[in-house]
């Protein structure tokens, strides 16, 4: 019996069916697996491809011809991208872009950072909370801003009122250049940090609390076991938010133009909205898909930097 047991297994493993000693198993060739994984994903990557093929090439025979929406036009090369980085209007606007970039992506990020580190602790109705300050992330930016415009855009609006009644003066949110720019950040950041909270609570969540207790032993006060443990272990989500959040703030168009439209002269108008205003309302649409590839090669860089900065952290 214990020989004929190992006969079996011996078969077995040279590949012949235990049920008949004459008869010889099928192996299965790896290669012939992977033909048949690729056959059957290749209909899926090929729709993906030529969806996303198809806009970029046709972006791209259009950035180097003068047309219009209906005609490609003649062939003009790389002059629509010498025009472009030639007119003060794009450097204006890419001045703006940086600075609502910046302000969108570590101001949600240091809001978010402190609600998430605040809900961790034993806050009463912490999940109630939680929830309520989803709101501006959830509510759909049409009505966010259609509320936002009736808090600051009239003399008679609830803030300007404020102010006066505070000695201010008339503050015109939407009107002055400067106070108009202020309050599309502030309003980016506002719809934005539930976004950074959310990706700050589920990084915070896989940290051992170990870790934790193992610093208080060895005495680390406070800051240090935000500095030293906190920051270091939650480094890779928080570099993955800033990408996401960096080409959700380039490529952000109706949080500026539902709010101020690109104005008062300029002043809040994005790279995006200067791409909307050049190819459907001036109709220059070798220009603006110039503004759109030039906007797409930054954000690539940008998003190539952050990434090599992930690959570069070590968690022990």
């Amino acid at each position: 019996m214990a020989t004929t047991g190992l006969n079996r297994l011996r078969l077995a493993r040279a590949g012949v069916g235990v049920a008949g000693a004459g008869r010889t198993g099928v192996r299965r060739s790896p290669n012939r697996g992977a033909f048949t994984l690729l056959v059957l994903i290749a209909p899926s990557v090929l729709l993906l491809v030529l969806i996303n093929a198809y806009p970029l090439v046709y972006g791209a025979i259009q950035s180097i011809h003068r047309g219009t929406l209906i005609t490609t036009g003649p062939l003009v090369g790389l002059e629509n991208y010498t025009d472009v980085l030639a007119d003060p209007r794009f450097w204006k606007a890419t001045v703006f872009t940086l600075v609502f970039t910046l302000v969108g992506v570590f101001g949600s990020w240091v809001i978010g950072l402190t609600l998430a580190l605040l809900l961790r602790t034993k806050v009463p109705g912490g999940p109630v909370f939680k929830v309520l300050l989803m709101t501006p992330w959830v509510v759909p930016i049409v009505v966010s801003s259609t509320a936002w415009n009736w808090l600051v855009a009239a003399p008679d609006s609830p803030l300007p009122t404020l102010t006066r009644w505070l000695g201010f003066g008339d503050a015109l949110f939407l009107a002055d250049p400067t106070l108009a720019a202020i309050t599309v950040c502030v309003f980016k950041v506002w719809v934005s940090f539930p976004f950074m909270m959310l990706m700050t609570s589920a990084a915070l969540a896989s940290v051992d609390e170990g870790v934790y207790e193992a610093a208080s032993i060895d005495g680390a006060g406070s800051r240090q076991k935000f500095t030293h443990i906190t920051l270091p272990l939650i480094s890779r989500s928080t570099y993955i938010s800033w990408i996401l959040m960096t080409i959700f703030c380039v490529n952000d168009f109706p949080t500026i133009y539902l709010l101020t439209g690109g104005g008062p002269v300029d002043s809040t108008t994005s790279l995006i909205v200067l791409a909307y205003r050049t190819v459907f309302q001036d109709f220059q649409t070798g220009p603006g898909v110039a503004i759109a590839f030039i906007m797409t090669i930054a954000l690539v860089a940008v998003s190539t930097v952050l990434y090599r900065q992930i690959r570069k952290v070590e968690i022990a």
